[in-house]
């Protein structure tokens, strides 16, 4: 909870410098529509056939092995070391997904290619996030799963009164999956739908860096933000992930001690 807190005040005062936002004037109307299609097509292609290609980045079993051992020595010990392990684990690639994101942030920024730079920068958001499920255990492969990881997207992109406020969604919604085991049991919204409206998130918060992007060489400083996003969709991940698997890890001993 002082870690959320801490990561709330950060998204209270909000990251985009006003002088991004005297952008406003030169920002083609059409920009924003654009955008919010390209992010809706990078989930689709990611989702259907790149989460398979993302996996070559990663030793996907190894990761669920690592879970399995560090699950056992919680049971097993249950102290604050071992509980500490899974975020351990799930910072492990962190610094290698900033250095990638920088790379060619930077590189498709120096040719002045922001919109074809989308699909490669959320291969990157969601590299981070697939691992950080994988380190709390979580199959990002479900349905279910995808609409949450999307929901996570969402609400770290956003600033100010909409972060606290879709925070507290999040929050109210891990609870309800904790209570129900740590399986999500359904969402009353379409993965879809849900694209859509993490789609509009991104676009809300990125266009005046995608916009900088769309310019040759100038487009160096716009792509230079990629790993400032990536970082901060997967510091958001790493919380809700370990709010989620201790909320269930509660939950279960509280009925534990009911039955008993």
């Amino acid at each position: 909870m002082r870690k959320e807190a801490r990561y709330r005040k950060k998204r209270v005062d909000g990251p985009t410098s006003m002088l991004l936002q005297k952008l406003d004037r030169y920002i083609p109307e059409k920009l924003s529509g654009t955008l919010a299609v390209a992010f809706f097509k990078a989930f689709q292609a990611i989702f259907e056939k790149g989460t398979r290609l993302i996996e070559l980045t990663y030793n996907r079993k190894k990761k669920q092995a690592d879970f399995m051992v560090n699950n056992y020595a919680n049971e097993m010990y249950g102290n604050l070391r071992s509980a500490r392990r899974f975020t351990k684990d799930a910072k492990g690639s962190r610094l290698l997904n900033l250095v990638i994101s920088f790379a060619e942030g930077v590189c498709l920024g120096l040719l002045g290619l922001g919109i074809p730079d989308i699909p490669l920068f959320m291969a990157v958001v969601l590299k981070g996030v697939y691992e950080v499920a994988l380190s709390y255990g979580y199959d990002y492969h479900d349905e279910n799963e995808k609409i949450f990881i999307l929901k996570i997207i969402e609400v770290a992109m956003k600033d100010d009164e909409e972060f606290i406020e879709g925070d507290e969604e999040m929050n109210e919604a891990i609870s309800v999956i904790a209570s129900d085991g740590g399986v999500i049991g359904g969402w009353s919204i379409s993965k879809e739908d849900q694209m859509r409206i993490t789609s509009d998130s991104l676009v809300k918060e990125m266009i005046y860096t995608k916009f900088i992007q769309g310019w040759t060489i100038l487009g160096v400083f716009g792509g230079i933000f990629d790993p400032v996003y990536v970082n901060r969709i997967t510091n958001y991940a790493m919380l809700k992930y370990r709010r989620r698997f201790l909320a269930t890890r509660l939950e279960g001993e509280k009925f534990g001690k009911e039955d008993n």
